[in-house]
């Protein structure tokens, strides 16, 4: 077992992964994240009317924000020095749901997974946060890697 997983040592032991030896090459990461609201909180996002101030906007940035802090959330990360971070975020009136889709980029030895859906997560969780008073059963589904590139075990896409 514990050859399967990287962050295992021979005794089974967690460890962080030595990345020492590896050269920097280009990674991104697209990660994508989504929150079913009601009616009313779809058209209260939408018009701006949650009292707590731009649900997208403040999601946006508080993504961001916890990309760049990966490793304090994920005790096995590296520490990585981000080149851009782009978060969006968008209404889908057909699934009354927020969209939300983070593209995470470096230089450097390891990949930029954790990094992109820990982006999509945190904006998830601060939409949730900034509507609760209005909503409290609003679902957060569909956190999910959708592409990665760069790296030794190479390129990912997925299917859907």
């Amino acid at each position: 077992m514990t050859q399967d997983f990287t962050h295992f040592d021979d005794h089974g032991r967690a460890r962080m992964v030595h990345v020492g030896g590896k050269e920097e090459t280009a990674r991104t990461a697209v990660a994508a994240a989504r929150v079913l609201v009601n009616r009313e909180t779809f058209d209260l996002i939408r018009t701006g009317g949650v009292k707590k101030g731009d649900v997208l906007t403040v999601a946006q940035v508080a993504g961001i924000m916890a990309a760049k802090r990966t490793p304090d959330w994920i005790p096995m990360c590296h520490p990585i020095a981000l080149s851009g971070v782009d978060l969006e975020l968008g209404l889908d009136e057909e699934r009354l749901s927020v969209e939300i889709r983070a593209l995470v980029r470096c230089e450097g030895r390891t990949g930029v997974e954790m990094e992109a859906l820990t982006a999509v997560s945190c904006a998830a969780l601060t939409v949730y946060d900034m509507c609760k008073a209005v909503q409290r059963d609003m679902v957060i589904t569909d956190v999910r890697l959708l592409c990665k590139t760069g790296g030794v075990h190479g390129d990912y896409q997925r299917e859907e």
